[in-house]
């Protein structure tokens, strides 16, 4: 079991907020692990934590695009902070995909991941201090959106599933050829 599965199962109770933060701090103490086998100076470990970030942060991307995001974009009028968002996920899907063609020692593997932990970071301290006071003062359904964001989670982990499919709005411009 996995510390998704294990933290999805005890989160069914919690509001959208509290499981988005939870898999926040799950993926930073995962981050601070492969920081200590960096300054250890050993690779031996690091191929499973940064498979572990990357199943992580694909799961709490899909599930943040396809649910929390839309949810947001409805309820509150801040178009940039949801796009800026959005961008931020690609940056770190497109080093998440470099990652998992990786294998620690190669060059700039250790880069990589210091590099995906301060876009995680950045992208984190922006939904903590904009995001989720902008969806509490507009009295979004959190409970609901928790429901639904702890479902969707228990059913991408139970599938083994750690490519999250496309969001709408990408297949839609990968169907126009853009």
């Amino acid at each position: 079991m996995t510390q998704a599965t294990s933290k999805t199962a005890s989160s069914n109770q919690q509001d959208a907020i509290a499981i988005l933060k939870e898999d926040h701090q799950t993926v930073d103490k995962l981050f601070k692990g492969f920081e200590k086998l960096t300054k250890a100076q050993s690779d031996e470990g690091k191929a499973e934590i940064v498979q572990q970030i990357c199943t992580e942060l694909t799961i709490h991307a899909h599930i943040e695009e396809t649910i929390f995001y839309p949810a947001v974009r409805e309820a509150i009028d801040d178009e940039d902070l949801l796009d800026e968002a959005e961008v931020e996920h690609a940056g770190i899907k497109d080093l998440i995909a470099q990652l998992e063609s990786m294998q620690p020692g190669e060059d700039l593997y250790d880069a990589r991941v210091t590099v995906l932990g301060e876009y995680v970071r950045h992208h984190v301290e922006e939904e903590e201090t904009e995001m989720f006071p902008k969806a509490k003062k507009a009295k979004i359904d959190l409970a609901g959106l928790g429901e639904e964001l702890a479902n969707a989670k228990q059913e991408w982990m139970a599938k083994g599933k750690t490519n999250a499919p496309k969001s709408p709005a990408q297949t839609k411009k990968v169907q126009r050829g853009r």
